[in-house]
Formats: structure tokens, C-alpha cells, sequence
């Protein structure tokens, strides 16, 4: 970008970044933004964060003991990942029709904020050599690309993203199951969705991943009508999933729509923090440079917490 160009940062409002022309030049803006140097500090390698320490458990390994951490802890853990050298990331992006809506023309949809923040993030992770991966889903898996950093592999990724289509519905904790059971090795999974199906069945699948040892990631995806529901007087609500539609009176039911919400995302939360992933909402109003750069600020600050838990030096 020119130096004399006007601060890039107005370019990843999402307002402006639906007159720009597709995924790959959004992705671009972000990226623009961390090797501006203003955010490259946050982003310290997703490989390097990839270790952790889990307690000692029957059947495994005592070689995989860090004995390190038993001398301050006298507690056995077990250092995940400690013999991979290079990260394996696999986007699992949700392609169901709720993740096309947008409540206005100047946001992006769920599903274009989803495939930005994904799209720049794997540009990222394959500067540094590592390897990134697709799934995209609906009722089923409907795409599955293997993580690999092969010289042309985001273009590979930018093009299944920008072509994908709608589809009705989504199940996403038996998608979750299947692509347990198609994931080869140890992966970092980030599950990018707005999670409209049974929470319980959702922390199912979620919880099979970690059974695996997957480190998960779920990025809670959100329009900004679906948390305040600002609608006024008689209006037709339509299902995107084949749901139908029904004319309500918002005014008679806000306040109970906003209390649902907010358990749905406490069990999500709740459910997703006793199995050890990492739940992080996002809204589609937010700046995308400004929420990948304090999500990865904000995790890495967590990693380190949690590695200072473990090691006794917190």
C-alpha cells in the first residue's frame, strides 16, 4: 500500500469492506494491517502456542512426562505437540444459510466476516511455513481440504471460499463427529460458525476433538440485530434453514429473545471452558483487523497464564 494512502484502517470496516471486490482483497487489508507493524506484536506463531501441558493419564507414555514440571509441581503432565515442529491449522467454516444473513447492506454477512477472518489467518500461518486446511459444512462436510503449506495452498483456500454456496440447514455436532474421525494427526482446530443448533450436541462433538487431543478453537460468529433485536412494530420473521416464517410483535417478545441469547451463549461458554476450548464471540460490526489482532493478543495472553498455572511460576 502507497504510503501516502489514507490510514488503511478504514478499509477493514466491514461498512467499506462490502464495496470492495471479494474475499481475497478483505483477507489482503487484514494482513496489510499486521505487517504495518501496528499489530504484529500479538501474533507471536500459532506453533509456538500450539504446546501445552495436560495432567498425566492412564496409558500414556511415561517418555512424554516433562519431568521439569513434576520437579515444581510434583504432579505428573503430560507437553502435548512437544515433538511436532510445525503446526497443522484446519478451518472448519460453516456454509449453512443462517451465516448468509446480514442485518443491514453496509455489514458483512456471517459467512463473508467468517471467510475473511479465516482467509487472514491462514495467510499468516502459511508465512510462517505452517500448514492450514479447509472443511466447510453444513448438515454434512461438504468440502475437506488437508492442512498443507505448499507454495499455492491459499489460493487453493481463498477460491473454495469465495465459491462457496448456501446451503439450508446444518448439524454441527455430527459434523464435529465426522471430522473427528477424518483428521489424520494432532490439529488445531478452529470451528467458525454461529452454532444455531443444539448446544448439547455442539459440546458433543467439540468434546470428541478434544478426546482426540485436538487443541479447538470456536469462533461464535454474530450480527449485531441477532443480540439487541432492534426491530419495531408487526414485522415477518423468515427461517433460513427451512424453518418457515411467522409475523411477530417484537415489542411483546425483545425482552425474552434477548434472555435466550444470552443463555445460549452462557451454555456455549460455560460447556466450552470444562472441556478446554477456547470460545471467542464475534460481532460483524467489528473491525476485522481489530478483532483477529485482539483475539490472538487475547489468547496468547491466556496461553501464558495457563502454562504459568501449570508450571507453578503464576
Amino acid at each position: 500500500m502507497d504510503g501516502d494512502t489514507a490510514d488503511y484502517r478504514k478499509y477493514l470496516d466491514p461498512k467499506m469492506l462490502v464495496q470492495l471486490s471479494g474475499l481475497e482483497l478483505r483477507a489482503r487489508m487484514i494482513v496489510e494491517g499486521f505487517f504495518s507493524g501496528r499489530h504484529r506484536s500479538p501474533y507471536r506463531g500459532l506453533s509456538i502456542e500450539f504446546a501445552d501441558h495436560r495432567a498425566y493419564a492412564q496409558g500414556d507414555e511415561i517418555r512424554h512426562i516433562d519431568w521439569k514440571v513434576y520437579g515444581k509441581t510434583d504432579k505428573y503432565y503430560i507437553k502435548e505437540y512437544e515433538q511436532e515442529t510445525n503446526l497443522n491449522l484446519m478451518f472448519v467454516v460453516d456454509g449453512s444459510a443462517s451465516m448468509r444473513y446480514r442485518s443491514s447492506d453496509d455489514l458483512l454477512s456471517k459467512f463473508d466476516y467468517a471467510a475473511s477472518l479465516s482467509a487472514a489467518l491462514a495467510y499468516l500461518t502459511l508465512q510462517q511455513q505452517d500448514a492450514v486446511g479447509l472443511a466447510l459444512f453444513d448438515e454434512h462436510i461438504t468440502k475437506f481440504i488437508r492442512p498443507s503449506n505448499h507454495g499455492h495452498h491459499w489460493r487453493t483456500l481463498i477460491d473454495e471460499l469465495a465459491a462457496a454456496s448456501a446451503k439450508p440447514k446444518t448439524s454441527i455436532g455430527s459434523v464435529l463427529h465426522e471430522l473427528t474421525e477424518r483428521l489424520s494427526g494432532r490439529t488445531l482446530v478452529v470451528v467458525v460458525s454461529d452454532l444455531f443448533d443444539d448446544p448439547g450436541e455442539v459440546l458433543r462433538g467439540l468434546k470428541h476433538l478434544r478426546y482426540r487431543r485436538h487443541e479447538v478453537i470456536v469462533w461464535n460468529l454474530w450480527d449485531p440485530a441477532e443480540l439487541s433485536f432492534p426491530f419495531k412494530g408487526p414485522t415477518l420473521f423468515e427461517g433460513l434453514e427451512d424453518a418457515g416464517s411467522v409475523v411477530v410483535e417484537p415489542r411483546s417478545l425483545g425482552d425474552r429473545y434477548r434472555q435466550e441469547v444470552q443463555a445460549f451463549r452462557a451454555k456455549l461458554r460455560t460447556g466450552c471452558a470444562k472441556i478446554q476450548v477456547d470460545y471467542t464471540p464475534f460481532v460483524t460490526t467489528s473491525p476485522l483487523d481489530v478483532a483477529l489482532s485482539g483475539y490472538l493478543a487475547t489468547r496468547s495472553a491466556r496461553l501464558r497464564q495457563r502454562s504459568s498455572r501449570v508450571l507453578g511460576t503464576g
